[in-house]
């Protein structure tokens, strides 16, 4: 099996832990989070990249809503996030540099991107900095157990036999 292969596989599993995962969201504020996301968005952008990583985030997001438990939100609100964790996390090649673009990108710019579609598609009224809080609260929570898990995987060495398959 090559390396793309195997790549795309672990998306699967990775936006499947998502969607099971988004089951159990917490209503906080005018958002529904589901820190399970942050933790996949963070673990994928240091195994994948960021380019499996908001495909993961998309997917996740769009089988969320199709099922019913997640909301609009749920895009900006993940795919930033994962977008500059991946991005970070690849120029920098630091766990704390995906963490901060996880929370940066999630809490702060997808909340921002959150206002226009809940008042343009979803119809609801917010101030632009609405979304902040709670998302802040929801990708802190998820991105913190991603690098409690991340630093398992790597004092067991389970991290560098999954990159070594990765290659």
């Amino acid at each position: 099996m090559n390396s793309q292969t195997r790549k795309l596989a672990l998306a699967g599993l990775l936006t499947a832990v998502a969607v099971v995962g988004g089951m159990f969201s917490i209503p906080i504020g005018a958002a529904k989070c589901s820190p399970v996301q942050h933790m996949v968005n963070v673990i994928a952008a240091v195994l994948l990249g960021p380019w499996y990583a908001v495909g993961s985030a998309f997917v996740a997001s769009l089988l969320r809503n199709l099922i019913g438990t997640g909301s609009l939100l749920a895009f900006p609100g993940s795919m930033v996030g994962a977008l500059l964790a991946g991005l970070l996390y690849q120029k920098l090649r630091r766990l704390p540099a995906a963490f901060v673009g996880e929370v940066f990108g999630t809490g702060i710019l997808g909340a921002v991107l959150s206002y226009p579609i809940a008042v343009g598609l979803m119809g609801r009224t917010a101030a632009l900095f609405a979304f902040v809080p709670s998302f802040l609260i929801n990708t802190v929570a998820g991105s913190t157990v991603a690098v409690l898990v991340i630093c398992a995987l790597e004092r067991t060495h389970v991290l560098s036999t999954l990159r070594t398959g990765l290659r």
